[in-house]
Formats: structure tokens, sequence, C-alpha cells
């Protein structure tokens, strides 16, 4: 337990620090000088700005946040100007600290109740999925599958056939070609793995994928230390689709309250009407439903 300890407090020194490094004294209202040896604020003009001490915010950034108040927190999120997906994860942080609140280890994987297969199979005109929060696909509609099928047929899916964004992005080279805007969906997918393991920071399987990803891929390892977080990702998302072309497409993902126990979201992607990716994504539905049909 004593490294864990340990690893949890260098989540949190390096989290702090790196929001820190990010907000120009411009930024926070601060007179400014010339001579600045570290980028960002300075630990004691955080203190300043969180109404607390600068021995009292050193030893927080240090990684000693057991005890610290909700509310002394919120100050330093409001000094820090971290966002809502930050401050989420400031404060989880702050919880799995606390050792009478810690939560077990996930024991199994929560399986999805067939309702919602239905749901998915109902959608015709949209990709649609469920993800767990290690990123793990976890059911699918068929045009979800054929969509992403170079994900699924990629060596990176386990032994069952499951997917997973994170081994594919990092572990496949055929990513990058899948996936038009490589470098900024990774980015994303590690910041969502950073959000779920600060929800999560006893789950071993997510320990063990993040410890692969880090030891396999240096691209991984980099974008990992940049402490990014998000909780939920939506916008728009470019495909290179080996059967039907350039696709463009807009995605939005939903909470999805399958389990108390687990993070699922349910996520969509869909075409604008009237273009040429709804005509190759309709393509990709007929070609998707066919064996269907056939079986």
């Amino acid at each position: 337990m004593a490294d864990h300890s340990s690893d949890h407090r260098t989540e949190i020194r390096d989290f702090l620090a790196s929001r820190r490094a990010k907000i120009t004294p411009e930024r926070a209202g601060l007179p400014t000088s010339a001579r600045r040896r570290v980028p960002g604020l300075r630990r004691e003009e955080v203190a300043v700005l969180a109404g607390v001490s600068t021995e009292w915010y050193t030893r927080l950034e240090k990684g000693h946040i057991s005890g610290v108040s909700e509310d002394v927190l919120a100050a330093v999120a409001q000094a820090l100007q971290l966002d809502d997906d930050e401050r989420t994860y400031l404060f989880d942080l702050a919880r799995a600290a606390r050792p009478a609140r810690r939560t077990p280890s996930r024991r199994r994987d929560v399986e999805v109740p067939p309702r919602i297969q239905w749901l998915l199979d109902s959608v015709a005109l949209s990709a649609a999925f469920v993800r767990n929060g290690r990123l793990d696909v976890v059911a699918t509609n068929p045009l979800a599958r054929a969509l992403h099928a170079p994900m699924f047929a990629s060596p990176t899916a386990d032994s069952r056939g499951r997917a997973n964004f994170a081994r594919y992005h990092f572990l496949d080279p055929g990513s990058q070609d899948f996936f038009v805007d490589w470098a900024s969906g990774a980015a994303m997918t590690v910041a969502l793995l950073r959000a779920e393991a600060g929800r999560e920071p006893h789950d071993r399987a997510l320990r063990e994928l993040i410890g692969e990803l880090s030891t396999a891929s240096a691209d991984f390892r980099t974008m990992w230390a940049a402490h990014d977080v998000r909780i939920r990702h939506e916008g728009t998302k470019r495909l290179q689709h080996p059967e039907v072309g350039l696709l463009d497409l807009t995605f939005h993902s939903l909470d999805l309250p399958v389990s108390p126990r687990a993070v699922h979201d349910l996520s969509l992607y869909t075409a604008e009407p009237g273009t040429t990716s709804e005509d190759r994504l309709k393509l990709l539905a007929s070609l998707a439903a066919t064996p269907a049909r056939s079986t």
C-alpha cells in the first residue's frame, strides 16, 4: 500500500504543478516582472489567490491532500482556473486519499443488460456503442462495429474480440491511418483515461492498462505526463474507412447508468444530412446489415 500512496502523492503533485505552469500572471490578474524563473505562477502566488499560506499550499502540492476541506479545494481550483473536468478530477484525487473512504477494486466487469443492446440495435442511421471508463467497447450496433472495423480486427482487441480505444490508438500503427486527426484523438483518449484514474484509483485492470501503454508507447508516456483531464468527449471526427473512404462525422457521448459501480457512456456517431459523408455512412450501414439479413 505504501507504493500506491507514494504514486498518489505524485499524481497530485504533478497535476497541480502542471496546472500552475499554465497560468500566466497576466491571466491571474497579478503584477508581472521581467525576471521569472518558472513558467506560470509561483506557489506563493497561488497561495495568495487561494487565501492560504504558502507553506500550506506547498504541502498540498507535495501531495498531502488528505483531510483538506472541500471549501479550500474549491479555492485552490479557482486560483488555478481549473475547468469543470479538472476540478472534478482534483476532488476525486482528494477523495481517494482519505483512508476511511477507500473504494474496493472492481471485482468484475459489469455486463450490459439486454435492454441496452435492444436500444443500440434500434438506432439505424447512427453508429452507437457503449464504452466503459477504461475505454473498452462493451456493446455496439452493427453500424458502430462496421465503422470501427479496423479497430475490432486489430491484434489489440482481446480474445473475445472486444476493442479498446486506448490500446488501438497507441499499440496499432494502423490507427494513424484510420484516425485522420490521430494526435488530437490520442490526446483526448489519454485525458479520458486520466479522469477514470482519478475516479477509480484502485482499479487493477486500469492500472495494468496504463502500465502497458506507458511501457510500449513513447507517445502515450508524453501525453500522460501532460496531466490533461476530460470526463466527456464530443465534437467531430474524421475517419479514413477502408471500405467507404473519408468520413466526416459528429459524435456525442451521454452518461449511461448501467451500474452504480462503474462509469459507462453511450456514444453516437452520425453525419450531417445531405453530405457525402452521410451517403457513405448509409452505404456502410447497408453493408453492415446485409449479413444479418442472410442469416
